[in-house]
């Protein structure tokens, strides 16, 4: 016997799927929503993800008018053509809705003009899921802030429409170590006590889109 909030429950888990945030405390709401989306039917054979056949031009068109329907929402509260650039799934969110997903965003005014001029570097090449989605991930290597996305994509009517959009900023300019690097004692200097501190420093571990 099904539930009967089970269908609202689906639906509920479906629009957390199509168009999710990751700006730290959403991390892990990104990893679930991405691995809900590439799952395939009960039952089906599970195949490994394949090469898309899809040229430069054409990823990049993707990836920058998303990222660019995203900034210009934000910037302007109004999130009409970013639900009409996704797919019917996708567009199980309304418009309010959409807004109220990136409202993180919208209040921290953060500005992703920079795609529109810089090249991404991918770090996951377009791949066909299991399950038929269009999937990629890269960053724009900006400076102060680095954006990181990934990117899920549904064939509606012969067209890749918007499915998951996953956006993150960290820091892309190089920052000093808190502590300086321990350097070659010279014969003048004096040796720290023995129970002196040490100074390591710890190498920057790289982002993750």
């Amino acid at each position: 016997m099904k539930h009967p909030q089970s269908s609202s429950v689906r639906r509920m888990a479906r629009a957390a799927a199509t168009a999710l945030l990751s700006l730290g405390l959403l991390a892990a709401s990104q990893g679930a929503a991405v691995a809900q989306a590439k799952k395939t039917e009960k039952g089906d054979k599970v195949h490994a993800a394949r090469p898309a056949n899809i040229d430069r031009n054409g990823v990049l068109i993707l990836i920058r008018s998303t990222l660019l329907a995203l900034d210009q929402a934000n910037k302007t509260g109004n999130y009409t053509v970013l639900r009409d650039l996704g797919s019917p799934n996708f567009q199980a969110n309304s418009a309010a809705q959409l807004g109220d997903i990136f409202a993180n965003q919208r209040k921290q005014a953060l500005d992703f003009g920079a795609v529109a001029v810089l090249e991404p570097q991918l770090t996951l090449l377009p791949q066909i899921e299991p399950n038929g989605m269009l999937h990629m991930a890269g960053f724009f290597p900006s400076v102060p802030m680095q954006v990181n996305f990934e990117l899920l994509f549904e064939p509606t009517n012969r067209q890749w429409k918007i499915y998951g959009v996953s956006v993150n900023l960290t820091s892309g300019a190089p920052q000093a170590p808190d502590t300086p690097v321990a350097g070659q004692q010279k014969p003048d200097e004096a040796a720290p006590p023995p129970d002196a501190p040490s100074m390591t420093v710890q190498p920057k571990k790289a982002a993750k889109p």
